[in-house]
């Protein structure tokens, strides 16, 4: 095999990373994995397809053993024992990481994936951003001259780093002429340049695993660590993952999932913008019965929500995983009080229902919400690390009650089809700049968010949905006239330069995909070839 870089743009300390031993291990993963991979990304693609002709999901009939098995995964090490706050975020620029390590939660998930942009900067940037977290040698002086330091009168949080799911290529380097898979690219650079020096700090490496969509994709997960320890020499087991529970097949084979990682299992995480643009692009031509109403209406009490998030937290407890809580997307204003304050609130009431079920902890996604997280799992952890002890006998989920969606409280309404356009506009231009995670009306978006957005218009152009408040029908003519009028509306918004590099191409990419008569899995894809 041949591996070669394809961006010729000089990135700084890039050699740092891109060592001949380094660039050797990337290619020895996909030499062993990547022709597994594509065949899994096959067999998506089949059950997809029998879904749609079948309109049902169910547990699977041959891995019933598993399900009804007495086994656990291995205990957690003492790093990952307390896990009640995590904060979320991009691994680049330096600033954010810093932030995020200093900001007072147990643990962070450094995001490779859906709150970056995969820029070949990026990529390099994140892995030497966390090489030098590791070390304690992370730093970065702003233009205007303000310093970022690691803190050292607290401790720093544990770094759990998030690669790209199965799906996603890295087109800058190429192997045998093809584009690397993203996920082995993101994990075989950290894990060769960090693993031992995590291992001394007794701090990793860790993992979270986005995407998944069988138990299959995670054995072959299990199939990546167990070769990559013995390749570098590290014992067997000291990799801990938390797998994403952020697809609907993926809920149906929580048991099946961590029993492919046993060994190397920390836990499962409700991912839960993830999982409800799952549903929508699952059952897209399943008829009315799985159209979603408004997005912002879509609160994590539905029903078909409920059954997802208690069967989580009664399957890990019952294998001695830990069970993480989602993200709440609003976020503080520092200079809107009001703004703050009603942040505040709902993420105390996201995260008191979170504590109360039985969860381990949870995400925020800034700095300022870590302390509201924490006081509500202190309250109900008190001076336990965890929940584990806390079992959920009472649970039983059936797969109607997980597919329930028509039981969701809402309406479908121009104001929300408004706001899908813009915010997949607004989104997909600033991830073409190069930025992952944005705020927008006082909340953070990320990958998920935009993909909701826009899998919704589509299915609702599909199923000819009858606007509540106007009483319109959400036709291509229609939506094609709100987003130009929401394009329009960022161009006053953002200046004509932006607007003219980012958002037009942005609003285009968002109509085709939108309009298109065939649906298009994840919107990152195409939007990656108008990265730079």
């Amino acid at each position: 095999m041949a591996i070669t870089v394809t961006d010729p743009r000089p990135i700084e300390r890039a050699e740092e990373i891109l060592t001949p031993k380094a660039l050797a291990f990337v290619e020895e993963l996909h030499k062993r994995f990547a022709g597994t991979r594509a065949e899994l990304l096959q067999a998506r693609a089949a059950k997809r397809e029998h879904v749609a002709r079948t309109g049902s999901l169910d547990f699977l009939p041959d891995t019933q053993d598993v399900r009804e098995g007495d086994w656990k995964v291995a205990p957690a090490p003492a790093a990952l024992q307390d896990r009640r706050v995590e904060m979320t975020g991009p691994a680049s620029p330096a600033k954010m990481a810093i932030n995020a390590l200093n900001s007072g939660a147990k643990v962070w998930l450094a995001d490779l994936e859906d709150a970056s942009t995969p820029t070949w900067a990026n990529v390099i940037d994140a892995i030497l951003n966390l090489r030098d977290a590791a070390t304690g040698t992370l730093s970065y002086t702003s233009p205007e001259g303000k310093e970022y330091r690691l803190r050292t009168d607290a401790p720093l949080a544990v770094v759990v780093a998030r690669p790209r799911g199965w799906h996603m290529e890295e087109r800058h380097l190429l192997i045998d002429g093809v584009p690397a898979v993203g996920a082995l690219v993101d994990f075989g650079l950290h894990f060769f340049h960090i693993a031992k020096q995590l291992i001394l700090n007794g701090q990793g490496p860790y993992y979270y695993l986005p995407k998944m969509e069988s138990h299959l994709e995670a054995r072959l997960w299990n199939e990546v660590f167990v070769f990559a320890q013995d390749f570098l020499g590290i014992h067997q087991g000291t990799i801990r993952a938390t797998v994403l529970i952020e697809t609907i097949p993926a809920a149906f084979e929580m048991d099946e999932i961590l029993y492919e990682l046993r060994d190397h299992a920390s836990g499962l995480n409700a991912g839960r913008w993830d999982y409800l643009f799952s549903i929508i692009k699952y059952f897209r031509d399943a008829g009315a019965s799985f159209v979603l109403p408004d997005r912002a209406t879509v609160a994590m009490t539905a029903p078909f929500m409920r059954a997802y998030t208690e069967l989580l937290v009664k399957t890990c407890h019952h294998r001695g995983a830990f069970a993480m809580g989602g993200m709440a997307a609003v976020i503080p204003n520092r200079r809107e009080p009001e703004v703050t304050a009603q942040a505040f609130e709902k993420v105390r009431a996201d995260k008191t229902r979170e504590a109360n079920d039985g969860f381990d902890g949870s995400w925020v996604a800034h700095p300022d919400l870590v302390p509201v997280c924490k006081e509500v799992f202190d309250a109900v952890l008190a001076d336990k690390p965890n929940q584990l002890d806390k079992q959920r006998p009472e649970v039983s989920v059936t797969a109607g009650q997980l597919l329930d969606i028509a039981s969701a409280d809402g309406q479908v309404t121009e104001a929300g089809l408004r706001l899908n356009l813009y915010v997949a506009v607004a989104y997909t231009a600033v991830w073409i700049s190069g930025n992952g995670a944005v705020a927008i009306h006082n909340l953070m978006e990320d990958a998920a968010t935009a993909e909701i957005s826009r899998s919704q218009v589509w299915q609702q152009i599909r199923n000819e949905v009858v606007l509540a408040d106007t009483g319109n029908t959400v036709t291509r003519e229609l939506v094609t006239k709100i987003l130009a009028e929401e394009t329009e509306k960022l161009r006053g918004e953002v200046g004509e330069e932006a607007f003219d590099r980012y958002y037009q191409p942005a609003s285009s990419l968002i109509a085709d995909i939108c309009l298109s008569e065939d649906y298009t899995d994840f919107l990152t894809t195409p939007a990656y070839e108008l990265v730079g």
